[in-house]
């Protein structure tokens, strides 16, 4: 089912009517089922992050309209158990965006309550998927030019009508830089970086915990909270774990995370206080120098 084909019956809620039309930004896709609202709302942010790590074997979950886990494996099918095993429960009803290509032994860890988005399937993939009634969605367009296809994000209110443009925002070794006393090792420079790409595309106050690229815990939102509830999430999966925050921390925070036994914390700006607390705890800090958060 090409793009022309697709019918959207209804919006975010039931009593809402919707369509999509086609532009001169929209990707090359196709897929076996109709989409709803929420269904391209979601597909499209799993797609932002994916295209952080088009090049490597790498699996999101969205639930809803949430990221919920994030995880680069040896292979597909490898990240897709430290999908599952980060969050199981949201994985149930879950739509999954991969980075390569799906074979059936992939496909079948998927229930009919996923939805399985990819560049490519293998036949017996496919085969299993329509045996079990999953939707599948097919994105031709490659995802190593995924970014050139974003633009303007336009929301239409009451009070006018708001644009802004996509957010392309990387790393810059100019103002990436290790500020506490304990210097990180190859690997958690990795993880801090997996981390700060998935923190760069979750809405407003991200909290991103990871460890052997893989997520652990994600939350958004909740502001004072979100460090609280991150480190409460994950559980004992946060010893020596990442915390990346796009937001800057508070004593308390740190504190939180010390209790945690977080092992490094990349964030926007520290001050002299953070800085000697962390080397208190043995806790290694990363700043950027700037920050996505939306206030």
């Amino acid at each position: 089912m090409k793009i022309e084909d697709l019918n959207i019956s209804t919006g975010e809620n039931i009593s809402q009517k919707a369509y999509i039309e086609k532009n001169e930004n929209t990707i090359d896709y196709e897929t076996n089922k109709n989409l709803s609202y929420v269904d391209i709302i979601a597909i499209s942010k799993g797609l932002n992050v994916i295209s952080e790590f088009f090049d490597v074997n790498a699996v999101v979950s969205v639930s809803g309209i949430g990221i919920s886990a994030v995880a680069l494996g040896k292979s597909m099918e490898d990240a897709l158990l430290k999908v599952i095993d980060s969050n199981p429960i949201d994985f149930m009803s879950s739509t999954i965006i991969c980075s390569s290509e799906i074979d059936s032994e992939f496909a079948k860890k998927l229930k009919n309550t996923n939805k399985i988005v990819a560049p490519k399937f293998t036949k017996n993939a496919i085969d299993f998927f329509e045996a079990h009634d999953i939707c599948y969605v097919t994105i031709n367009t490659p995802l190593k030019d995924y970014k050139k296809y974003l633009s303007e994000d336009i929301k239409i209110t009451p009070l006018g009508t708001l644009k802004q443009a996509p957010n392309l925002s990387e790393l810059n070794k100019e103002t990436f830089k290790i500020v506490s006393s304990l210097k990180p090792t190859v690997e958690q420079i990795e993880d801090a970086v997996f981390a700060w790409k998935i923190a760069k595309h979750i809405n407003s106050q991200a909290i991103v915990i990871a460890k052997d690229l893989k997520t652990s815990a994600i939350s958004q939102s909740l502001h004072s909270a979100s460090v609280e509830f991150a480190i409460d999430y994950s559980c004992d999966m946060t010893k020596d774990a990442i915390l990346a925050s796009d937001m800057e921390i508070t004593v308390h925070d740190l504190n939180v995370a010390a209790q945690g036994r977080i092992g490094l914390i990349i964030i926007p700006n520290a001050n002299k206080e953070l800085i000697k607390l962390a080397d208190k705890y043995g806790i290694i800090i990363i700043t950027t120098g700037f920050t996505n958060i939306l206030y």
